[in-house]
């Protein structure tokens, strides 16, 4: 089994509902965020890789760039749901396995120690 990984990063702004009163995170705030794909195969392609790094910027175009991604955007004019690592890290999952059917698992990165992950 082979296994590669690509991160990518943004920067955006959120705030989170349905949190008890005075928690920091309902307050609108930013992160540096990182994504990361996960893909597996068991067997390479005719060139040697699982998905060769320089496919997976069609991710990065659709999904994380500025102005159609949502690099230096606010998250809460893009999605109607809470937008938390875990809420994110779903989401690029399932754009990502679109794509890319090798895609195993999603990271989400929002702080240097804060960190969720999405699987099926």
């Amino acid at each position: 089994m082979y296994r590669i990984a690509k991160t990518f990063k943004f920067e955006a702004s959120h705030r989170l509902e349905n949190l008890p009163e005075g928690h920091k995170c309902s307050h609108l705030h930013g992160h540096s965020y990182k994504v990361t794909l996960f893909l597996e195969a068991e067997e390479l392609d005719a060139s040697g890789f699982v998905v060769d790094f320089g496919n997976l910027k069609a991710f990065e175009r659709m999904y994380i760039s500025w102005p159609k991604g949502v690099d230096h955007r606010h998250l809460n004019d893009l999605f109607p749901w809470n937008t938390t690592a875990e809420q994110l890290a779903e989401y690029f999952y399932e754009k990502a396995k679109a794509i890319f059917p090798q895609v195993v698992k999603v990271g989400v990165r929002e702080t240097e120690t804060g960190y969720a992950e999405y699987w099926e």
